[in-house]
């Protein structure tokens, strides 16, 4: 078979060109630790290793939102640290100003410490993260969502947290709203409240009170009333008469009907009346507010301030019970989102290693090819520059 130059030369140098094309691939492996950039260096290994990027990228972004949420939750444990104290230190005001023997210079100072207290209870509602943005507003974190006027604060956040995705499967509250926090807290002792009739003359106040079987509790609002100073009735909101009893003012006692109890203490008068309504709902700004009001108040009776003094002390302890809830859900979402961020980490060094299977380059093997695709091409070169110099004249003498 006959080999013209120009096929000689042409074989030749794509040969070459070859060798050189295998030089210069092993040579960017080498160089990146890549055995491969695209997939037409391993299309299947490329596929692989697109998917495992894919679910290495979602696990960082989860790592991501993890650290943001944790931030938060972080700042809002220390909030809720600063109001749960706040509110410890206004009941003991209020257990301080439970004592008949105070002055009203005496409860006018207590009344301006809880003001005060007041004031830093909203702050802590308003409290904001890094950038501006307000802990307890919910969804609205641009609105700041407590405003107070004069004793009386508004929420004006937003009724929904953002959910954050921790993990491929987990999902968390980013904080809480200030309304579960501090609004719409239960009134009473949470089923109901009691109070002492505006024109009692007797000396006679009332406990917050107990339901001893909720099975029979019928919401409606109750009038106690003494005909003398040991004998009640106890009627209904049409006026129909539930029971009837007689009570020991010197050693005080309870009343008891359709399912709860209230303790009485002190001497009644007659006609004197005591009430017991549902509860409703109550905030810890109203609940000190309230209390406030009562200690400025020169016009209530001894047995008004102690029934509303007693009141406000089991809605402070309602609202201290409220922020220990909060407390520990905002714990455990911490502790959520450190098991995710440590599990993540261990899934991404897994995923990493993964990849690092197919396509990190084998420094070894990679060496030792490039060494033999050098001396093959160099081979070819003094072949080629070898065989390109002869002629059919060098044959003829």
């Amino acid at each position: 078979m006959t080999i013209s130059t120009v096929t000689f030369q042409t074989n030749a140098l794509d040969a070459m060109e070859a060798l050189q094309a295998g030089i210069s691939s092993t040579q960017q492996q080498l160089s990146t630790g890549k055995s491969f950039q695209t997939a037409a260096g391993n299309p299947t290994g490329m596929a692989q290793v697109n998917q495992l990027d894919m679910q290495l990228s979602a696990s960082q972004q989860y790592v991501t939102n993890g650290n943001l949420a944790g931030t938060n939750l972080n700042l809002e444990a220390q909030a809720l640290t600063d109001a749960t104290n706040l509110l410890q230190s206004a009941r003991d005001l209020a257990v301080q100003a439970n004592n008949s023997s105070l002055s009203a210079t005496q409860r006018q100072d207590i009344a301006t410490q809880l003001s005060q207290q007041l004031q830093q209870l909203v702050a802590i509602g308003n409290s904001t993260d890094s950038n501006g943005n307000y802990l307890f507003a919910g969804y609205a974190s641009g609105t700041q969502p407590f405003l107070q006027n004069g004793g009386s604060v508004s929420y004006s956040g937003a009724d929904r947290v953002s959910q954050v995705q921790i993990s491929e499967n987990q999902r968390i509250s980013a904080g809480d709203t200030g309304s579960s926090v501090f609004m719409n807290l239960p009134a009473g002792n949470g089923t109901f409240t009691t109070a002492v009739g505006a024109s009692n003359s007797g000396t006679a106040s009332i406990a917050p009170g107990t339901v001893t079987n909720p099975s029979q509790w019928v919401p409606d609002t109750y009038t106690i009333t003494f005909t003398n100073a040991t004998d009640y009735k106890v009627t209904n909101g049409s006026g129909a008469t539930v029971t009837t009893g007689t009570y020991n003012g010197t050693t005080g006692g309870t009343i008891s009907f359709n399912g709860i109890q209230v303790a009485l203490s002190g001497t009644p008068a007659a006609n004197d009346t005591f009430t017991v309504a549902p509860a409703g709902h109550t905030s810890a700004f109203a609940t000190l507010s309230g209390l406030i009001t009562t200690l400025q108040s020169s016009t209530l009776s001894t047995a008004q301030v102690t029934t509303q003094i007693s009141q406000s002390l089991g809605q402070i302890d309602a609202a201290l019970n409220n922020l220990g809830t909060v407390q520990a859900s905002v714990g455990g979402r911490i502790n959520a989102v450190t098991a995710s961020q440590s599990s993540a980490q261990s899934r991404q060094t897994a995923l990493q290693t993964s990849v690092s299977k197919i396509q990190d380059t084998d420094y070894a093997a990679a060496a030792t090819r490039l060494s033999s695709e050098e001396i093959a091409l160099q081979a070819a070169e003094q072949s080629y520059a070898s065989l390109s110099k002869l002629s059919l004249f060098n044959y003829v003498s």
